[in-house]
């Protein structure tokens, strides 16, 4: 009897990576199902994230808050493409149907280990567009660490970084909740129940 060995870190990337582009395909049919209310839900989501995240960072001049450098170009489509982005998944969690019973519970067939990644993927994708698109200098922890000068040195030129992880994070969790709904559907009619 031959066992073969555990696959290494490599080889599981490999494979993950080889079965993208069969996600991508699944998720944008996850998102043809999608239900008038769950698209209402995203698009107040997108849109209540925008603002809170646009007022705080001040991509939308207001006078709560201030920004001692410029946005730069990259911060708006970041910040817009993040907002859409976590609309979109946060809808993915809103039942299918209202209370219904046998209605599919929003996508991810139930598996909950999964579900709570993709929401811990969406919350750090939130949370690094923030850092991201912020003013480097007005980012209390930045400044804290860095210092102002090292604010500007490292941190400024790091958002960049941040932001790709950001869409990234947040990109991907959308896709496994989408690529969820199509793979692990639940029946939309009602259950009945079965006599013995």
């Amino acid at each position: 009897m031959q066992f073969s060995k555990p696959a290494g870190p490599v080889e599981k990337i490999r494979r993950h990576v080889a079965t993208w582009p069969r996600s991508v395909s699944l998720a944008a049919e996850g998102l043809r199902t999608l239900t008038r209310r769950q698209w209402v839900v995203a698009a107040a989501v997108s849109i209540g994230f925008g603002v809170l995240l646009g007022l705080a960072t001040v991509l939308i001049p207001n006078s709560l808050f201030t920004r001692d450098i410029p946005a730069v170009w990259w911060n708006y489509p970041v910040w817009i493409v993040t907002s859409v982005l976590a609309g979109l998944l946060f809808a993915t969690y809103v039942r299918d149907g209202a209370g219904e019973p046998g209605t599919s519970a929003g996508g991810a067939g139930g598996d909950d280990a999964e579900a709570r990644r993709t929401s811990r993927a969406g919350m750090a994708g939130a949370f690094l567009a923030w850092f991201a698109v912020g003013c480097p200098v007005c980012n209390k922890f930045a400044l804290l660490a860095l210092g102002y000068s090292g604010a500007i040195t490292w941190f400024a030129p790091f958002q960049p970084v941040l932001a790709v992880l950001a869409l990234v994070l947040t990109g991907v969790a959308l896709i496994v909740r989408l690529r969820g709904r199509v793979l692990c559907a639940l029946p939309s009619g009602r259950v009945e129940e079965v006599s013995r």
